[in-house]
């Protein structure tokens, strides 16, 4: 099992996630890896997230799993892949509708703002 990331406590949310990045980045072991891009795939759930996310180019590291061999990485890169893709075409506090075609038949558990 993956420890938490040494990060100091005053690097904030940034340093936190640049910390995750990092470790999925530099680990072998593939439940550290898993662990990690889960913690990420959280993070991105939350639009407050979206400006750090883009700046450690996240997203770039989530579509890179989505052809990994090992399917529990790819599935923890689908719903986070669609959910900043959702956000990206769409202000907080807009109900526009999702600038990605939505894609039930794969991808069942969508968030609701894609719907």
């Amino acid at each position: 099992m993956a420890q938490k990331p040494k990060v100091d406590p005053h690097v904030g949310r940034l340093g936190y996630l640049q910390a995750l990045v990092t470790e999925f980045q530099e680990t072998e072991s593939q439940d550290a890896k898993e662990q990690v891009l889960a913690n990420l795939a959280n993070f991105a759930y939350d639009p407050s997230n979206y400006q750090y996310l883009r700046q450690l180019q996240v997203l770039d590291l989530f579509l890179d799993s989505l052809s990994e061999e090992n399917e529990t990485l790819v599935e923890f890169a689908i719903g986070p892949t669609r959910s900043i893709s959702c956000r990206r075409g769409a202000s907080r506090s807009s109900s526009a509708a999702c600038p990605v075609p939505t894609r039930r038949r794969c991808c069942p558990r969508s968030p609701p703002s894609c719907t």
